[in-house]
C-alpha cells in the first residue's frame, strides 16, 4: 500500500505542476521575458517566436500532465501492471529524473523541489514494494 502511495503522489505532483505551466502559459504572463522589448522582437522573427514559445510551453505542460494522469490512472484502476513492469517504472522513474535535470539546469526553485519529491516517491515505490 505504501507503494501505491507513494506513486500516487509522484504523479499528483506531475500532474499538478503540468496543469499549473499550462495554466499560467494562457492565462499569466508568469512565463513571458522579463524584457518586454523581446516579446515584440519574437513576434517580428521569422517564424513568429511568441506562437513558439507558446507552443513550447503548452507541450511541455502536456508532458507532465500525461505523466501524472497516466500513472494516477494505472495506480488506481491496476496497480500490479506497475508493480509487475520493470520496463513502464523504469520508463517513469527516467522521464522524472529528465525533468528533474531540467529543472535544476534551467528552471527556478518551485518546480525543482516538486519534481525533486516526484522523483524520490518513483524512486522509493518499488523498493518499497520489494521490502514489504
Amino acid at each position: 500500500m505504501a507503494s501505491k502511495i507513494l506513486w500516487l503522489t509522484g504523479s499528483a505532483i506531475f500532474f499538478i505542476l503540468g496543469t499549473l505551466h499550462l495554466y499560467y502559459t494562457f492565462f499569466t504572463s508568469r512565463l513571458d521575458p522579463r524584457n518586454k522589448n523581446i516579446i515584440d522582437e519574437m513576434k517580428n522573427t521569422s517564424p513568429g517566436l511568441t506562437n513558439v514559445w507558446v507552443g513550447f510551453n503548452a507541450s511541455h505542460s502536456a508532458g507532465a500532465i500525461f505523466i501524472g494522469s497516466i500513472n494516477s490512472i494505472l495506480a488506481v484502476k491496476n496497480f500490479s501492471i506497475i508493480e509487475d513492469s520493470f520496463l513502464l517504472s523504469f520508463l517513469t522513474i527516467l522521464a522524472s529524473l529528465f525533468y528533474l535535470w531540467l529543472a535544476k539546469k534551467y528552471w527556478f526553485s518551485v518546480p525543482f523541489t516538486g519534481l525533486l519529491i516526484a522523483t524520490c516517491c518513483f524512486i522509493a515505490a518499488p523498493i518499497t514494494a520489494f521490502l514489504f
